[in-house]
């Protein structure tokens, strides 16, 4: 991992306008609610929480599929924030995203060659090299040149999400958002995926944003991991950090949530239970947005929001109660 800076996010925010169909307030829901992290050059940042916590909406804010509500997000330390499509066009080339379901994902009138070729040709590529690139490609995801006249009806959705690998590959990125990119396969084929995800970013030099519920899978490949709540970043640190010492509440709840194969120490660990509902993003706490639900919550966690704070050197975690 390099000391160099790709992403910095400061107080960023998302919302989203809700319609009012009896001419009320206008309402939003703060899908991202004022985030400050940095993803360095080289690693793989894993993000993880609950599904409608933000996460994917997060990565696609960064790269910019998503506007920005608030705050500011720089690249290589240009600021992007307010950047318009023709601005950003110089940056699609570095910024890539490998969709959660490789069932939709991918053109079922299209077959491979068509649909890797067309990135290709939004970049310029001249014709007479498409298909050696085309190639190289599939047989670094682990595919054959023959595959390229197939369609997507005709892989199992290992194979496919290995074309939507392929795909982010083909404009040479050295940034690639991975949205739950391994949720929709099954386990022994999800490891497949994730190693490969590896070795391509060991022999490219690319910088990961790894989305996942999957608190086990997100260890293994992360270097340092951010678990977001309700919009919210609630605690970031190195990944081995964060499993031997979480600081967070909600972050100690999740991982005793782990499923463990050995029945000794499951019945050994004890599982926080967290009660209560998810509140709404059209209504988030004035306070701390984990309060309803904390089992340490004071008086001053439902008034005063947290600020995420530096507790150890990269340990950072946002709650009133450390």
């Amino acid at each position: 991992m390099s000391a160099e800076k790709l992403f910095e996010l400061k107080d960023l925010k998302k919302y989203f306008p809700v319609k009012s169909f009896l001419g009320g307030k206008k309402r939003f829901v703060k899908a991202v609610d004022g985030i400050t992290m940095d993803i360095m050059k080289g690693e793989t940042f894993g993000l993880v929480g609950e599904s409608g916590c933000g996460k994917s909406t997060l990565g696609r804010t960064m790269i910019r599929m998503y506007d920005v509500t608030g705050g500011s997000l720089s690249y290589h330390g240009e600021d992007i924030t307010n950047a318009t499509a023709k601005d950003m066009e110089k940056y699609h080339n570095k910024m890539q995203i490998i969709f959660q379901d490789p069932y939709s994902s991918l053109n079922p009138f299209w077959n491979v060659e068509e649909i890797l070729t067309e990135p290709l040709k939004q970049i310029g590529m001249p014709a007479e090299e498409r298909r050696d690139r085309i190639e190289y490609l599939l047989n670094r995801v682990g595919m054959k040149a023959e595959d390229m006249q197939k369609f997507p009806y005709e892989f199992s959705g290992g194979q496919r999400q290995r074309i939507g690998i392929a795909r982010a590959l083909t404009v040479d990125p050295e940034f690639i958002m991975c949205d739950e990119p391994i949720a929709a396969l099954d386990s022994s084929i999800q490891a497949q995926v994730v190693n490969m995800l590896d070795d391509l970013q060991q022999e490219l030099g690319l910088t990961y944003l790894f989305v996942s519920h999957d608190l086990s899978m997100i260890r293994y490949i992360s270097t340092r991991i951010g678990v977001m709540y309700l919009g919210n970043l609630v605690e970031l640190s190195e990944s081995n950090t964060l499993y031997h010492n979480p600081l967070h509440p909600y972050t100690k709840a999740l991982l005793s949530a782990r499923p463990v194969a050995d029945p000794k120490i499951a019945r050994e660990n004890r599982r926080i239970k967290l009660v209560g509902e998810l509140p709404s993003p059209l209504h988030v706490p004035a306070g701390c947005p984990f309060a309803p639900r904390c089992p340490y919550k004071t008086a001053r966690c439902e008034e005063e929001r947290p600020v995420l704070k530096e507790y150890d050197k990269g340990h950072f975690a946002a709650c009133h109660m450390i």
